[in-house]
Parts: structure tokens; C-alpha cells; sequence
């Protein structure tokens, strides 16, 4: 038996992650595409990890029990990485919703029932959440707290108002942010410990479609006019997750961290900041 590390989104940012992090347990990588899993599995196991890849469909409650009983056969969970989204140049609204908004709600919960006393978790949003204008407490406290079947119910999640899929993508994020909160008090009950990375523009396939999307100009601004002058690494964000999923990050839970370059100090108070 070993102590299990779950994994969705088999992405460079979930690879660099369970690579920081996983030595010495089994890793079970999930994917909706058996292809992506098995590409990073094959990967690491070359590099001596242990990892065995498996389809996963966040947005699908089945299948993320699916997954959660596959590395149960191995041990008790003690560790949740989930990579797992798409992106607004990637899918329509509902798409966008259903997997980064209710899937990680669902995910987040369902792991939690399971995880293990002292066992951690991570999951990543986006920097995009932080540049949509604050919502209501009510809207707040229901992204929180909303049991996940109703959370696509919510009058302000409807399509008619949703500008676009960047507009759905930070309302999905907003809640990653507020959900990571509110599942964390439920994960402490369990010595268990969950935070959220927010991670600004990093260099990864999904990034690439950005850069070569409707709004690759934007996003090549934004690196560009950001303090630190350049995109991200994915290594650098698993410098922020191993501080989160180590025991230095023993008293943080129920926290985000953005790792942007200062895109976000920009956006507000500098020269990313938009006209009037």
C-alpha cells in the first residue's frame, strides 16, 4: 500500500505539480482524454514515478467517483491535484461551466469525504477571476456554499447573463476561489488541508491556444506590461504548491495565491489598467 495522490487535468501544470510532489507514492492521473493521461503517466514512470493513467471527466460525478475508487485500490488518499479545465478559446459557455465550475465544486467535495487525515489539496483557477468586478455577498456566499447539483441553477450563471466564455471562465474561477474557502472548513473537520493557485499567464498547450486565439494580443500585453515582463513557468507554480502541500504550508488552507507576475497589480493600478 502507498499513499495516493489524485490527479486531473494530465496538463503541464498537473505534471510539474505530481512531479514536485509525488515521489515514492502512486499518482493516478486523470484525463478525459485517455491519450493526455497516458502520454504524462509514461512520462514520469520513465523518470521512476509510479503513476497508472485513467479517463476522467470532471464534469461527470460518476466519473470522478470512478477515479477516486481506482486509487483507493492503492491506498488512502492523501493528496488532490486538479489541473483539470478548459479554457474560454477552447469551449462554448455551458462547456466552460459544467467542467471548471461545477466539476471542481464536485470534485472538491467528493474528495473530501475521502481524504486522509493530514492530506492536502490543491486546485488551480486563474488569475482571470480576479479582474471581474466583485459580486454580491449573496452571489459570494452562494458560489461557496450552494450544494453543487443547484450551483448551475443560479439566476447569475444563466447564459442570457453571460457576456461571453471569457466572462463564464472568471465566474467559474470566482467560485474555484470560494469554493476552495468553504470546502476547506469541511476538509479541516478531517485534519485535511485545501488551497487554491491562481496562476497568471504560464507557458503551457493551453496557454498556446490563448496566445493563437481571439485574444492572443491581449494576453501578450499582458505579460508584456506585467512587472515581471514575462510569462510563466510551470515549474514556478510548483514552487507555490509544494509550499501548499508541505508541511511549511501547514497553517494555510482555504487560501488562494496568485502567481501572475504582477498582471494583476497592472491591470488595477498600472499600465495594464483598461481606458475609462
Amino acid at each position: 500500500m502507498k499513499n495516493v495522490m489524485l490527479v486531473t487535468g494530465a496538463g503541464q501544470l498537473s505534471m510539474a505539480i505530481a512531479r514536485r510532489m509525488g515521489p515514492g507514492m502512486k499518482i493516478v492521473m486523470g484525463d478525459k482524454k485517455l491519450e493526455n493521461a497516458q502520454a504524462i503517466a509514461k512520462t514520469m514512470n520513465d523518470a521512476g514515478y509510479d503513476v497508472t493513467p485513467v479517463v476522467t471527466d470532471i464534469s461527470s460525478r460518476e466519473s470522478i467517483l470512478a477515479l477516486i475508487e481506482e486509487g483507493q485500490k492503492y491506498g488512502p488518499i492523501t493528496m488532490l491535484v486538479n489541473g483539470a479545465g478548459v479554457s474560454p478559446s477552447q469551449a462554448p459557455i455551458a462547456a466552460i461551466l459544467k467542467v471548471d465550475l461545477y466539476g471542481t465544486a464536485v470534485l472538491l467535495e467528493e474528495v473530501g469525504k475521502v481524504i486522509a487525515p493530514g492530506g492536502v489539496g490543491v486546485t488551480i483557477s486563474s488569475q482571470s477571476g480576479w479582474r471581474m468586478p466583485a459580486l454580491t455577498p449573496e452571489q459570494d456566499e452562494a458560489l461557496a456554499c450552494m450544494p453543487t447539483e443547484e450551483l448551475l441553477g443560479l439566476d447569475f450563471l444563466q447564459p442570457e447573463n453571460i457576456r461571453d466564455t471569457l466572462h463564464a471562465y472568471q465566474l467559474a474561477k470566482r467560485c474555484n476561489e470560494k469554493r476552495t474557502m468553504a470546502e476547506a472548513v469541511k476538509w479541516g473537520a478531517r485534519g485535511a488541508r485545501l488551497n487554491d493557485i491562481a496562476p497568471g499567464i504560464i507557458v503551457t498547450p493551453l496557454a498556446i491556444d490563448e496566445f493563437n486565439g481571439p485574444r492572443g494580443d491581449f494576453y501578450k500585453n499582458m505579460f508584456a506590461k506585467c512587472p515581471a515582463g514575462r510569462p510563466g513557468i510551470a515549474d514556478e507554480v510548483a514552487n507555490v504548491a509544494e509550499l501548499l502541500m508541505s508541511d511549511k504550508g501547514a497553517f494555510i488552507t482555504g487560501s488562494t495565491i496568485l502567481i501572475d507576475g504582477g498582471a494583476t497589480a497592472s491591470y488595477y493600478y498600472g499600465p495594464l489598467k483598461p481606458t475609462p
